[in-house]
């Protein structure tokens, strides 16, 4: 019999992929309207919310701060994949909201990235092009592999139920 895993577990899960994931990819819409991809390293918030430090010489940096929606994919190293068709992966609909520099939030998360990801972020501080944005995560999906797909909502990944078809 093939039972349905534990939403806790599974949330849990879901978790833990995201913070074990060094960088994510954006999808986001220019001002014509056309669909842009881009990349950006990241952090998790506490509350499991996505944070990037991005260059307005970016086009989705520019896209952002015009249109905030956003939809982020974090997937599975192809490495580590047993099937290309399977990988693990986490998509995502998030609101970018600006953080204010010189706020406490703001000195905080790039303390964290400059943990993570070193000597570059200290760089990039210095730098008057760049913002820290939080992605706010709405809704998405939690993909385990072959017919493990599971809704999401909210920063705290919350599974609220298999992945149904539209």
């Amino acid at each position: 019999m093939n039972r349905e895993p534990d939403k806790r577990a599974l949330q849990q899960e879901a978790l833990a992929f995201l913070r074990q994931r060094h960088g994510l990819i954006l999808a986001t819409r220019s001002a014509e309207g056309s669909a842009e991809a881009g990349y950006a390293p990241f952090i998790a918030d506490d509350q499991g919310n996505p944070c990037i430090y991005v260059s307005e010489l970016a086009g989705h940096t520019r896209n952002l701060l015009r249109q905030p929606e956003v939809s982020v994919l974090l997937i599975e190293d192809e490495a580590e994949a047993r099937n290309p068709f399977a990988r693990r992966r986490l998509t995502l609909s998030c609101r970018a909201e600006w953080i204010e520099p010189g706020s406490e939030i703001h000195a905080r998360l790039l303390d964290r990235m400059e943990q993570r990801f070193g000597n570059t972020v200290s760089l990039l501080r210095g730098l008057g092009d760049f913002h820290l944005l939080r992605l706010a995560v709405d809704r998405g999906s939690y993909v385990r592999g072959f017919g493990q797909a599971y809704s999401v909502a909210g920063p705290g990944l919350e599974i609220t139920g298999p992945k149904r078809g539209r």
